[in-house]
């Protein structure tokens, strides 16, 4: 299973095995890591799955559909990495992947 490493804002890792398939929000709401709100359930209706994509899986996760980078447009400090978690799908070529949670979600 792919392992996945969630780092939220003061710097604490945390590595988990998703499972292909979820998303990399199922997967943190799963194993209860904190920073990852997901009040809309992972709908894209919403911006409190907010996560910065470490550079090296820029090209791996792909690029944000047009109505995740309008939801973007609700989060803090977006930056070019910034993804929302929910709309990004667990596979194989993910493993290894890190994403950091921002100071807050709103």
């Amino acid at each position: 299973m792919p392992k996945i490493t969630y780092i939220d804002n003061s710097g604490e890792a945390r590595t988990v095995e998703g499972k292909n398939g979820m998303t990399v929000m199922e997967t943190a709401i799963k194993h209860n890591v904190p920073g990852i709100d997901a009040d809309c359930g992972g709908a894209c209706a919403c911006a409190t799955c907010h996560v910065y994509v470490r550079e090296d899986f820029l090209g791996k996760v792909g690029s944000p559909s047009a109505m995740e980078q309008s939801m973007l447009d609700f989060a803090e400090n977006v930056k070019p990495n910034s993804r929302l978690s929910c709309q990004i799908k667990i596979s194989d070529d993910l493993d290894g992947l890190t994403v950091t949670t921002p100071e807050s979600q709103h």
